[in-house]
């Protein structure tokens, strides 16, 4: 029965492997349950402080199409485009008639385009573009300077939960008030290692 409830433990959304992160930390496996929280949280903290998907997912989206022939994708590196269709004529476009700059697979942390074929000028009715794509990074493939925003930043939150000091950073001692205070939503190093991953929003 135990070997069942392992096998459905949905997959981690993390930057880390579970693994790494308690063989880095020489966290042993009663703290499976904290550890995964921990980097679950970092994770999506990370994404939404980036305004990006970072792991690799599928992604759906439409533009709108006014005869221009570079269409650009939200979010990278592109690894496969699986899908480009051409709403308003209802044909799905074939892969001769568009390629993605940059290559797909190449993981340059840069915005990509979809770059379609002359030819589809030519048609009469299109209002759309959707294209269906994979994009982010895989877990075991991550860059290391974003694997070590994640690791920080979920043992940051461990030693919040485990010292029960959520919410604070600890004691104010000077000035003449001792007390409790805030902390930050995220340590500064973190945020180093994060500005390079940051969408520019122009």
């Amino acid at each position: 029965m135990k070997q069942e409830s392992k096998e459905k433990i949905k997959p981690l959304h993390t930057l880390m492997p579970l693994e790494n992160f308690k063989g880095l930390l020489g966290i042993d496996d009663r703290d499976d349950s904290i550890s995964r929280h921990c980097l679950e949280t970092a994770t999506k903290t990370i994404e939404h402080y980036c305004n990006r998907h970072l792991l690799r997912e599928k992604h759906f989206e439409w533009n709108e199409y006014d005869g221009d022939l570079l269409i650009p994708l939200q979010e990278y590196p592109v690894s496969r485009v699986l899908a480009v269709y051409l709403i308003g004529s209802g044909e799905l476009l074939e892969p001769d008639f568009y390629n993605v700059i940059p290559d797909c697979g190449t993981d340059y942390d840069l915005p990509f385009s979809l770059s379609l074929s002359r030819a589809i000028q030519r048609q009469s009715g299109i209002y759309s573009i959707k294209t269906v794509y994979l994009a982010g990074y895989n877990t075991g493939l991550v860059p290391a300077d974003l694997s070590s925003a994640c690791l920080e930043l979920a043992s940051w939150n461990m030693n919040r939960y485990k010292g029960r000091r959520i919410g604070m950073t600890g004691n104010v001692r000077g000035g003449g008030r001792d007390g409790e205070h805030f902390e930050l939503s995220m340590p500064e190093n973190v945020k180093q290692l994060l500005e390079p991953y940051r969408r520019k929003l122009i």
